[in-house]
Formats: structure tokens, sequence, C-alpha cells
């Protein structure tokens, strides 16, 4: 039996990268508009990518599965 293709969640796509040991990376919010009043800290913080928590990777694989 041939396997059953799955779609690929178009937001999670945008969003989330796998990396090379399977660990989902994410970039943080609040780095778009209105820079000028955002604390200095707070945009400093936003540069660094993140990775998502071992809870919720699980779920986000399954977003998506072709990465």
């Amino acid at each position: 039996m041939s396997k059953v293709k799955v779609k690929t969640h178009s937001g999670a796509k945008k969003r989330f990268k796998l990396t090379k040991n399977g660990k989902v990376k994410y970039q943080h919010t609040n780095k778009r508009h209105r820079l000028t009043q955002k604390d200095t800290k707070r945009k400093r913080i936003a540069r660094v990518s993140g990775l998502a928590s071992e809870a919720n990777a699980p779920v986000i694989k399954k977003l998506v599965p072709y990465k």
C-alpha cells in the first residue's frame, strides 16, 4: 500500500524551520513595524532566533512534514 501524502500547513512553513538535529527553530515576534517606540532591550531579544519547547515540537513537526 502506498504512503499517503500529508499537506504542509502553509502558516507553519513560513514560521518554522527544522535544524539538522531535528529541533524546531523560529524567529521572535515584534521586529516588523513601530520600532521607534519599542525599548532597545526588547528589540535586541527579538533579534535572536529561538527553539520551540520539547512539548510543542512534535505538533509543529506534524504541520511541517517535509522540511
